[in-house]
């Protein structure tokens, strides 16, 4: 069974910073994308913040550019997202995001975490 369990969210003033940790456990093959994702209301659609493909290359939203930077742990099957200047439009609960193939037999699936509260206010 894949778990992706996160932690790092919480309460920061504007201005500040914050790291958030993805790490996947449990039997599986091999991680293809790692993304990151956010929800800023109950019922609003989640959106993409920050993603890393299999080759390391990045892309971001245009809203946290310059702010936010994904990187990863191959080894220890691990996604970070370091937020930096977070603004109070930042707060959202944020979403790891991995499509892993669990057995190797090339059909990949999506995986997500629990979520974690980021809350960014003076």
């Amino acid at each position: 069974q894949v778990q992706l369990v996160e932690s790092g969210g919480g309460l920061v003033q504007p201005g500040g910073s914050l790291r958030l940790s993805c790490a996947a456990s449990g039997n599986f093959f091999s991680i293809y994308d790692m993304d990151w994702y956010r929800r800023q209301a109950p019922g609003k659609q989640r959106e993409l913040v920050a993603q890393i493909a299999t080759g390391g290359g990045t892309d971001y939203a245009y809203s946290v550019r310059g702010r936010f930077t994904i990187s990863r742990d191959t080894v220890k099957n691990m996604v970070f997202l370091q937020m930096n200047s977070l603004k109070p439009e930042d707060t959202a609960v944020y979403y790891c995001y991995m499509r892993i193939d669990p057995s190797g037999l090339g059909y990949p699936r999506d995986y997500w975490g629990q979520g974690t509260q980021v809350t960014v206010s003076s």
